[in-house]
């Protein structure tokens, strides 16, 4: 069976939501709702919808996704039950109909092999409106072409082996910013992910949402460099060259971005002079120089 995690904090588009999941033309799944000491009561919300699915509700007396989501995710796994798959829900993002009937339409195809499996996605607005096009992925496709290819990614549209979710467990980076990225390749143990292209995942994209929120720009980066960082040093053995020098490319182009961010500068540091790199380190050394000149001359 399958069970729908829902980190609960913001009212506005919760309903959406909950209508959503009412909605689904197939009704074997369980929604558990993890209230996270939210002071926007979805209690009336919630008691409209008692009859139209199977759902359990707990509020939490802290407001914990403030200082770690992921924690606060943990914290809402463990209301599950003996369900054999997990989808994590955003309490503004919307399940297309045919979503549960498409991951039962196609269990016998991913059930025995795949741990990850990959909806379709596009993003709306805080009416609701469709502002992207629909990404649609290969059926069957190495989770680290995926995350070459495609980097854009929203924790709503996977369902998960929740036996390879709780053993490998979610990583807490701030905002929880690429933590879902990481999990696709850490639950896939960095190999293939198959993908459902005729349900979608309708991802919110609005100023309430982080993705949305300019405000949260440097944790949003802060998180995307340790990710990487993650990457090249705990599964360096995972990438080959060229890919570790697109990582490391990367980085240097968030810190490039934040020159005065001496976390940044001394973990690229210490990774290229680990790895002998140093002709490369020389050329981002050149880099820094000409750009500091650069800044200098604009506000002469």
């Amino acid at each position: 069976m399958l069970a729908i995690i829902v980190p609960y904090y913001k009212y506005t588009f919760f309903e959406s939501t909950l209508q959503s999941l009412a909605n689904q033309t197939n009704k074997n799944f369980k929604v558990y709702i993890g209230d996270d000491g939210s002071v926007e009561n979805p209690t009336g919300l919630i008691e409209k919808y008692k009859n139209q699915f199977d759902f359990r509700y707990k509020k939490f007396p802290s407001n914990l996704g403030r200082i770690s989501l992921v924690q606060h995710w943990e914290r809402c796994l463990q209301m599950t039950e003996d369900e054999d798959w997990i989808i994590i829900l955003g309490d503004d993002d919307v399940l297309a109909t045919n979503y549960i009937e498409s991951f039962y339409k196609n269990i016998n195809c991913f059930a025995e092999e795949y741990n990850v499996i990959r909806f379709a996605s596009c993003n709306i607005d805080e009416e609701g409106k469709q502002s992207s096009k629909v990404f649609v992925n290969p059926i069957i496709e190495s989770s680290i072409d995926f995350f070459f290819r495609e980097r854009r990614s929203s924790l709503s549209e996977y369902v998960f082996n929740k036996e390879k979710l709780l053993e490998k467990g979610l990583k807490d980076f701030p905002l929880a910013w690429c933590t879902d990225i990481l999990a696709v390749l850490e639950m896939s143990d960095f190999k293939d992910v198959y993908s459902i292209n005729d349900a979608i995942a309708y991802i919110r994209v609005s100023d309430k949402s982080i993705s949305g929120n300019t405000k949260s720009q440097k944790l949003k980066n802060k998180a995307a460099f340790e990710f990487l960082h993650y990457l090249l040093i705990i599964k360096k053995g995972i990438f080959n060259t060229l890919q570790k020098k697109a990582l490391l490319r990367e980085m240097n182009s968030l810190y490039l971005n934040d020159k005065k961010n001496i976390y940044f500068f001394l973990k690229i540091s210490i990774f290229y002079i680990k790895s002998f790199w140093f002709r490369s380190y020389l050329v981002l050394l050149k880099q820094i120089i000409m750009s500091l000149k650069s800044s200098i001359q604009s506000k002469i």
